[in-house]
């Protein structure tokens, strides 16, 4: 059976993801943010196409958990608006976009003017939409595809954490590689619409915007996300 996009792909031959996207996606500017575009999913696009063919998932799983780096989710949404609003606190910096996914938040902080952005996603779908979306915006990003968290922090004076405590054991494994990050002297900001993993005592509000949250369940509706500063554990 031939795919949305009129051909057959060679059963058992891996998708290239960077065609895939560029085929059956489409690049738009985000919702509140204006200025970014980047590559999104739509009802159309077939992401389950994406999948390894020897992956174990079946259609209904891949299309009931899509691809994290398809959408613009609510932190990461956030967190880009505050800095596009306030360009000064990335501005001359190493940032490091952490749990980068499309790229949107490394976007944000290359066209404030941050002297150099790092994304880091394990995703390898993720990877080449994060290179698209750079192409597009007309930044330099520069792409670790590796998990970092169990490393020592790279060399960046700001790390941006859009959307890293969606589940209860990534925000684990997050914790210990933001603590090393203050410790070096790294500052950290955290995006995020207030889900139930969220460390709210290692938080300090710095604002809120409403942003549509396109990558979880509230739909296209704006609704109430905020930006925090980490900061380390009292006493």
């Amino acid at each position: 059976m031939s795919d949305s996009a009129g051909e057959t792909p060679e059963r058992g031959k891996p998708l290239d993801p960077a065609e895939f996207i560029e085929a059956n996606m489409r690049l738009a500017p985000v919702p509140s943010l204006p200025e970014v575009r980047l590559y999104q999913a739509h009802p159309g696009s077939g992401l389950r196409r994406l999948l390894e063919p020897d992956d174990d998932n079946g259609v209904d799983e891949a299309e009931s958990q899509p691809p994290y780096w398809a959408y613009a989710w609510a932190g990461g949404a956030v967190l880009a608006r505050y800095i596009l609003d306030r360009p000064s606190i990335v501005a001359g910096k190493r940032v490091l976009d952490l749990g980068a996914g499309s790229g949107l938040v490394g976007i944000a902080a290359a066209k404030a003017g941050a002297r150099a952005v790092i994304a880091a996603e394990i995703d390898r779908n993720g990877v080449a939409a994060l290179r698209l979306n750079a192409k597009a915006n007309g930044v330099a990003i520069e792409i670790v595809d590796k998990d970092i968290t169990a490393r020592p922090p790279p060399a960046v004076e700001l790390v941006l954490a859009g959307d890293v405590f969606y589940a209860q054991d990534v925000g684990r494994r997050m914790m210990p590689f933001l603590d090393r990050c203050l410790a070096a002297g790294i500052d950290v900001l955290v995006g995020d619409p207030g889900r139930a993993w969220l460390p709210r005592p290692r938080l300090c509000l710095l604002g809120e915007y409403q942003v549509p949250d396109v990558g979880g369940n509230g739909g296209s509706e704006p609704r109430p996300s905020a930006v925090f500063a980490f900061v380390a554990k009292s006493g």
